[in-house]
């Protein structure tokens, strides 16, 4: 049995086809990621995250403008930076606790612009990643919970 008429398959193909490619952005991530979206432009976006950091006792470790790196290498890629950011008095146990979780510290989030000109930024529960991955207990990640509100503040309405 047929539930769709056949003259209407290359309409629902053609349909399907012109929704997949109105969002460009759309692409897997890991369960673990979460996305934000910022209500600033891009340069604007880093300045604000950068502040909000700072100003709460964390330090970025690295700005890396992967938009640039793809340019050197003769490619083009969306505005596109990666912040690494963290506090040693926060990771440091967490290594002591599991040297493998070195692998998720620093803290990172990158900061990209879709084809819109919409600015998002992307970062990794490391919450939930570090107690389930790394069986890290809650009482040493606990300091990293606060993460993900202060990147939101970072991007509230202006």
């Amino acid at each position: 049995m047929n539930p769709t008429p056949p003259f209407r398959r290359p309409a629902l193909v053609m349909l399907l086809a012109l929704l997949l490619l109105s969002f460009p952005t759309m692409a897997q991530q890991p369960a673990s990621v979460r996305s934000l979206m910022s209500s600033y432009g891009f340069e604007d976006t880093i300045a604000r995250l950068k502040t909000a950091l700072t100003t709460h006792g964390l330090t970025v470790f690295a700005d890396i403008d992967q938009r640039a790196a793809a340019a050197h290498a003769g490619l083009e890629l969306r505005p596109t930076r990666l912040l690494l950011f963290g506090n040693p008095a926060s990771g440091t146990p967490i290594m002591q606790a599991n040297p493998h979780a070195a692998l998720e510290l620093p803290l990172r989030v990158v900061v990209w612009e879709d084809n819109q000109q919409l600015v998002h930024l992307d970062y990794q529960d490391a919450v939930q990643v570090l107690t389930t991955y790394y069986s890290v207990t809650p009482e040493l990640t606990a300091r990293l919970a606060a993460v993900p509100a202060l990147l939101q503040t970072a991007l509230a309405n202006k």
